[in-house]
C-alpha cells in the first residue's frame, strides 16, 4: 500500500476521531458564558429627546380631570364637526353599525342598558376617557388633528346624544371630569394587596 492510498484512508478516521473529541467538550468550555466584545458608551446616532418633543406626546388625560388641555366646545358644534369628521365611519347619528370595528356596535345607546352593545352612555365609567382617547386617535384616517376645542366639541354632542348632558352645557377643563357617568357605578377598583383574586 503507497503512502497516498494510507493518507486518504487515514483523513476520514481522523476528521471522526475529532468530530468526537469536540462532541464531548463541555458547553462551557466550548462557548463564552459572557459577552466577551467590549461596546462603546454610545453608538453614534440619536440624541435626547427635547423637552417641547415630551410634551407633544406626553397628552394623557386622566378621570381626575389632570392632563384636560385648555380650550372649550358644545353640543352644536360638535354636531357639525361628527357630521364632517366622525360620521363615515360611526354612521350618521351614532346609533348604526360602523363601519369600522369597535368593542360596541354604536356610540350612542340606551344609559340604562347593560348589556350589549356596549356604547359611551352605558359602558364607559369615565368622560375624561372619550376625550383622551379621541384626541390621540381620531379621526381614523388622521389620528392626532382635532383642535382641543373640536375634542371638547365633540364630546359635548357625543355625551349629549347618550342623554348625560344637556344640549345648553359647554364643556372644558373645570367641568368635563365632573360629570358622572351611568356606567361609573358598574366598575369596581380594584385595590386588592394579596389574598384571593376574585373580591
Amino acid at each position: 500500500m503507497n503512502k497516498k492510498m494510507v493518507l486518504i484512508l487515514v483523513c476520514p478516521v481522523m476528521l471522526l476521531l475529532m468530530s468526537l473529541k469536540m462532541a464531548f467538550i463541555p458547553m462551557h468550555a466550548q462557548l463564552p458564558l459572557t459577552d466577551s466584545l467590549k461596546r462603546p458608551a454610545k453608538f453614534g446616532f440619536g440624541r435626547p429627546a427635547t423637552a417641547q418633543e415630551i410634551a407633544a406626546w406626553d397628552i394623557d388625560v386622566r378621570p381626575d380631570g389632570k392632563g384636560l388641555p385648555a380650550g372649550q366646545g358644545d353640543v352644536k358644534k360638535g354636531k357639525l364637526l361628527y357630521a364632517q369628521k366622525c360620521a363615515m365611519c360611526h354612521g350618521v347619528n351614532g346609533t348604526e353599525k360602523p363601519g369600522v370595528k369597535l368593542p360596541g356596535n354604536a356610540l350612542v345607546g340606551d344609559t340604562s342598558a347593560t348589556s350589549k352593545p356596549k356604547t359611551i352612555g352605558n359602558y364607559w365609567p369615565y368622560a375624561t376617557t372619550l376625550f383622551d382617547y379621541m384626541r390621540r386617535a381620531m379621526p381614523y384616517n388622521m389620528p392626532g388633528s382635532l383642535s382641543n376645542d373640536e375634542v371638547y366639541s365633540i364630546t359635548a354632542y357625543l355625551l349629549n346624544a347618550n342623554k348625560i348632558i344637556k344640549a345648553g352645557v359647554v364643556l372644558d377643563a373645570k367641568n368635563l371630569y365632573k360629570i358622572v357617568m351611568p356606567a361609573k357605578k358598574l366598575f369596581i377598583m380594584d385595590d386588592r394587596k394579596g389574598g384571593p383574586e376574585i373580591k
